[in-house]
């Protein structure tokens, strides 16, 4: 069987990074460009300074991912953005780059979702994990309990309604002025 090799690009908040991943289960490279210094000033993630800074980022990280894991764009066989959920400004960045690039290298361009991405994540993590299982998923503005009943079948058990723990999180910590030292 022919490897499969995947360039996954993520900018749904403060953070470009894109992955080289093989036969879905090993990173080659992961390339974070953080933008946690230029928020810090504000209280928070300013939308519109994110999709900025992505649009400086997206390229530079790309290449970088690709270096270092040691491939060519060629090699790649299918581009996988996040299209959401989101800052719709950073998501329309990264979807708008990796739609590019899908035409440009004549590749299948295949959108993920951001919550299903962190369920995915474990499979990284767990090489012999396999669904049926239950998740807990924290991630910025959304906190909830799932379902995974296949790779690509979710039902969502429960759900935060008005407030995330993240997000809960950030404003006690502001609020008490607890600094977090987070990657660069």
């Amino acid at each position: 069987m022919k490897d499969i090799y995947t360039l996954g690009i993520e900018s749904s908040c403060d953070e470009t990074s894109v992955a080289i991943v093989k036969n879905g289960r090993e990173i080659l490279s992961n390339i974070i460009d953080t933008q946690i210094p230029i928020h810090e000033k504000y209280g928070g993630v300013v939308p519109e300074i994110a999709s900025r800074n992505h649009i400086e980022a997206i390229s530079r990280v790309t290449k970088k991912a690709l270096e270092e894991a040691n491939i060519t764009l060629k090699e790649i066989t299918a581009i996988t953005p996040t299209y959401g959920p989101g800052l719709v400004g950073a998501l329309l960045v990264g979807l708008s780059y990796a739609k590019a690039l899908s035409f440009a290298m004549d590749k299948p361009l295949v959108g993920v979702n951001h919550i299903q991405g962190h369920i995915a994540s474990n499979y990284i993590t767990y090489k012999e994990l396999e669904p049926p299982f239950i998740c807990v998923m924290m991630s910025g503005g959304n906190t909830q309990i799932i379902n995974v009943k296949d790779y690509t079948e979710f039902e969502v058990l429960g759900k935060t309604r008005d407030d995330a723990i993240g997000e809960a999180f950030d404003k006690v910590a502001r609020v008490v002025d607890l600094r977090i030292s987070r990657r660069t």
